[in-house]
């Protein structure tokens, strides 16, 4: 029989509090308190070594707490890792998937490994919404960074789960590929599902949080949505420099601005005109 959440009606899909873990001498967490409300992304900001991956694991029961409690979608991490495990679904900082099987293949394999019924049209409506239709039948070795991300989250979707973790879902991504997975995180908030992100980039959690977390050295020092951690800092002091060109500007002076030259042509046609 499988146990029911404790809180399953809970506005909190995750709740933290007071956790600590330490490797030897070295304290990752010590006495962290964070709450994620059901259906929105929330970001935990922090530099390499702030403890967000511990944080992560933790949560989903790769690691025992030294001290604190923490339930996820109602199941408590420690005394029901089993449910914990069923409710979410992890994405480590690299894409988890076979090279050599095609997109589809990938799906189809994660779909019968949780013995779900369908696998090929489970996989099959996952390549539609992430967009990845068209290189369904390529093998995943030729696919785009952006392109295996993509395909690495929509494995972890299998089974539906209401609680998602990306750890550092774009790192070492290029732009393109970055704005395509900040795409998909977005979409995932929007059809309910809960996600809770790690990253070291600013814009990333300015982009895409509901709600940030900033952990620094084992504790969170600042939490609230964006709105609310500007508010932490005082007004910006307006100053009066000389402007420097940007990129565009010495790009536009180089090769042109086409806009400029499209109405100076159309002028001009109008004054032979006359």
């Amino acid at each position: 029989m499988t146990a029911q959440p404790m809180t399953a009606q809970s506005a909190q899909a995750i709740h933290v509090q007071g956790l600590e873990k330490a490797y030897k001498e070295v304290h990752a967490l010590r006495g962290v308190d964070l709450d994620v409300a059901r259906g929105s992304i929330f970001a935990l900001l922090g530099p390499n070594g702030a403890g967000k991956t511990t944080v992560v694991n933790i949560l989903s029961t790769l690691l025992k707490p030294d001290a604190g409690t923490a339930t996820v979608n109602g199941f408590d991490v420690a005394a029901q890792g089993a449910q914990v495990r069923e409710s979410i679904s992890l994405t480590g900082q690299f894409a988890a998937v076979d090279e050599i099987l095609t997109g589809r293949e990938n799906l189809v394999l994660a779909a019968r490994l949780r013995h779900l019924k369908g696998a090929g049209r489970i996989a099959d409506d996952l390549l539609a919404r992430f967009q990845l239709t068209d290189a369904a039948q390529r093998r995943v070795s030729t696919y785009s960074g952006g392109m295996r991300r993509r395909l690495d989250i929509a494995m972890g979707l299998i089974g539906n789960p209401p609680v998602i973790f990306l750890d550092e879902p774009t790192t070492g991504l290029d732009p393109q590929a970055r704005l395509e997975v900040w795409q998909a995180v977005r979409e995932l908030a929007g059809r309910g599902t809960t996600v809770l992100l790690t990253t070291q980039y600013l814009d990333e959690a300015e982009q895409l949080a509901d709600r940030i977390a900033i952990l620094h050295q084992g504790r969170i020092i600042a939490n609230g949505t964006l709105t609310e951690l500007k508010q932490l800092f005082p007004p910006a002091k307006v100053e009066y420099v000389e402007k420097q060109p940007t990129l565009e500007d010495i790009f536009l002076a180089i090769v042109g601005d086409d806009r400029t030259g499209s109405s100076d042509s159309a002028a001009d046609s109008d004054r032979a005109e006359r």
